[in-house]
């Protein structure tokens, strides 16, 4: 069939020929371009583990076709970091303990991103939990990641305590 896709991940140009128009953006980056830290949860775009940066915005890679973003821009998780800083919402989820078992971390990490550059989180927590809630986490550890991202909106904005 020759099908094939490019893509933006991470800052680097990808080209990856499909076999199948059927694969998700899920699978191309897990299976294909070996970045595991995306989980794949559901699988039904109810859990939030999948989620991901796509042009910008918070997505979830289970739903997504990956023919139809060629040329699009993602960011995963193995890509927030820069060098050895981490990113404020990862320094802010370790400071808050926000995680347990750390399946649903990287989800909600990038959605937490997502969220505050859309200019959504706020200091509000209730906002925020609102703006999380495409997000669960089995372990319950959703006070810490509440905390978490509010701290990391002062970071982002500059104005940290």
């Amino acid at each position: 069939m020759g099908l094939s896709v490019t893509l933006t991940v991470n800052g680097v140009p990808r080209t990856v020929a499909l076999d199948d128009p059927r694969v998700t953006l899920l699978d191309l980056l897990r299976e294909r371009l070996d970045l595991p830290g995306t989980k794949k949860g559901c699988d039904r775009g109810q859990c939030g583990a999948c989620t991901i940066l796509l042009d910008g915005r918070r997505a979830n890679a289970c739903l997504a076709l990956a023919l139809s973003h060629d040329g699009a821009e993602i960011v995963t998780i193995e890509g927030l970091a820069q060098h050895e800083q981490l990113h404020p919402v990862q320094a802010a989820f370790i400071e808050h303990d926000a995680f347990q078992c750390g399946f649903c971390t990287p989800g909600q990490i990038m959605s937490a991103v997502g969220l505050i550059a859309e200019g959504q989180a706020g200091e509000d927590p209730e906002r925020v939990r609102e703006g999380m809630s495409g997000n669960l986490c089995r372990c319950g550890a959703y006070q810490g990641i509440t905390e978490a991202v509010v701290e990391a909106t002062r970071a982002v904005r500059g104005d940290a305590a």
